[in-house]
């Protein structure tokens, strides 16, 4: 049977593309574990006693390891869902995180540390997710011109003028096209006599 033609064009449009999971895990890996070689030889510049450079390796090597076998299990638990769900959203980061703390709790050799890692990297991992994937927050539309998003802004939350004289009054150098008139009618009904407007610009007179 023939598809049909009139059928939803963004249904294809948004249909998901198969990612390499292998490759996207060994480039995490590799990234992951220069961090961790990064922090092994801090470790190892901070030894009391003297020790040689390959005891970034020899002593501290395993704080790579570790940092590189996290980002692999984690990259590839990721990708790999995503592949057999179809679908990229903040599930596959907890899948992902659940294996990659897994790993960070190996290191304890302990049940409870493994599932407290898995458990706790999961849930930070969906969440951060879940909520944009960005620490400032979520990313703002590259089609939309900054100066009239902050345009937009400013109408949105500018009051009028009018409204906020009425809270707050006039005076104290806040005034209104009619000010003086207004004040002088003001005087003349409290106080019953007129007051003329004086103009402290002769030029204006």
């Amino acid at each position: 049977m023939a598809p049909h033609a009139g059928g939803d064009s963004s249904s294809a449009d948004d249909k998901y593309k198969p990612q390499d999971a292998v490759s996207a895990a060994l480039t995490m890996g590799a990234l992951f574990g220069t961090g961790g070689l990064f922090l092994a030889a801090v470790k190892t510049s901070l030894e009391k006693k003297h020790v040689g450079p390959w005891a970034v390796f020899s002593k501290h090597g395993n704080i790579a390891a570790t940092f590189a076998a996290v980002g692999t299990a984690y990259e590839f638990s990721r990708v790999a869902s995503a592949n057999l769900r179809e679908k990229n959203d903040h599930y596959n980061n907890a899948i992902a995180g659940a294996f990659g703390g897994a790993i960070l709790g190996l290191r304890a050799g302990r049940i409870p540390a493994i599932l407290g890692y898995g458990a706790l990297m999961s849930v930070t991992s969906a969440v951060f997710e879940y909520t944009g994937g960005r620490i400032q927050g979520a990313g703002r539309n590259p089609d939309v011109d900054e100066y009239e998003r902050k345009e937009m802004l400013r109408k949105r939350y500018r009051r009028p003028v009018e409204e906020t004289i009425a809270e707050i009054g006039e005076g104290r150098s806040i005034k209104l096209p009619g000010y003086d008139e207004r004040r002088a009618q003001r005087l003349k009904e409290t106080y019953g006599f007129e007051v003329k407007p004086v103009c402290a610009d002769p030029d204006r007179a």
